[in-house]
């Protein structure tokens, strides 16, 4: 089978040092190959790993994902090159456009068609951390120097200060198939999320047929490890309906969408009936078995064990578990 690099989600500690620092260094003792944070509308996921940067050695450092809409195309670079100096080059830098509710219900900027959003900020940012000449840009979306009717005119174009990060790997957070498409040709991976190691070409495959040789795709999915399955499933659907119920409006939930075009529309489509009527119990409870087994990890470590040929045989490169208890990193880092 392809080898896999494993990655970890800390999703789930927030704010607790001691425990940040516990699970980074029992990943690294484990052999994970990364570490991964995220953000949504409360902690950020850019400062966990520093902190995580102090007290491990080898282990990557990923994002999965920064908001774009959060910071400027420059602010995000300036990040990156001053946490690849401290990590000594440890950076995985994963992007995402969110979606409306996020954008404009809590940064409070419009939200932007995801696309071409997407490969202005790969372009603005790449020029950032190339550090070889003064940051031009000029586009629909972004223009460095501001120009704009409310600016002063006394915008100068800058270089960074910072060494260079160029080589920092960049993936994108895609779902939709044009986002998909752009991701592949713009950028170095993608970050799936409710990928499924049996339905994906479906989804994603003819966008990833025409990705270059080195692209990454680095799906995170869900883990539950225990011996009774229908508790370990219990574990796992509650964040498989919130996405797919929660995440996003009746008119737009990009996860909704995905797990529609997996072959699971009528699911879906019941599963955002319930969310959005306020019943989140009888939303959870109408994710099936089958499509908890399609998108997660779950039951005894040996059922997992075989789970995982289906992942490997995909065309994964980093498998990024998010354990429903941290008690999880160690078993799940032995089938590797």
């Amino acid at each position: 089978m392809p080898k896999v690099a494993l990655g970890l989600s800390l999703a789930g500690i927030h704010g607790d040092a001691a425990s940040l620092a516990d699970v980074a260094r029992r990943a690294e003792r484990s052999g994970y190959d990364s570490v991964w944070t995220g953000e949504a509308w409360g902690s950020d996921a850019f400062t966990p790993l520093a902190y995580v940067a102090a007290v491990t050695s080898r282990l990557r450092l990923g994002t999965a994902i920064a908001q774009m809409p959060a910071r400027t195309p420059a602010t995000t670079a300036m990040t990156v090159l001053t946490l690849q100096q401290l990590s000594q080059g440890r950076v995985l830098l994963g992007l995402g456009a969110s979606g409306p509710q996020v954008v404009e219900g809590w940064h409070g900027v419009p939200y932007r068609p995801p696309v071409r959003m997407t490969r202005e900020y790969l372009a603005v940012l790449r020029k950032a951390l190339a550090a070889t000449e003064r940051l031009e840009f000029s586009g629909s979306v972004y223009t460095v120097p501001y120009t704009g009717p409310d600016s002063t005119g006394q915008g100068r174009p800058l270089r960074s200060t910072m060494p260079a990060a160029a080589d920092t790997p960049i993936l994108i957070a895609a779902l939709g198939p044009k986002n998909v498409a752009m991701a592949v040709a713009e950028a170095d991976g993608l970050l799936p999320y409710l990928w499924s190691p049996t339905r994906w070409s479906g989804a994603w495959g003819e966008a990833l047929e025409k990705a270059p040789e080195g692209f990454q795709v680095a799906p995170t999915v869900l883990a539950c490890v225990g011996d009774d399955l229908d508790d370990c499933r219990d574990q796992v659907r509650p964040r498989i309906a919130l996405h797919i119920g929660g995440m996003g409006s009746r008119s737009r939930n990009f996860y909704a969408s995905l797990v529609s075009r997996y072959g699971y529309a009528d699911e879906a489509s019941r599963i955002q009936d319930l969310y959005l009527g306020g019943d989140r119990a009888a939303a959870c409870a109408a994710v099936p078995d089958e499509l908890v087994d399609d998108l997660a990890l779950v039951g005894p470590l040996t059922r997992i064990a075989d789970q995982l040929a289906a992942w490997r045989d995909s065309p994964i490169t980093t498998l990024i578990v998010e354990p429903t208890d941290l008690a999880m990193v160690e078993p799940i880092a032995s089938l590797w």
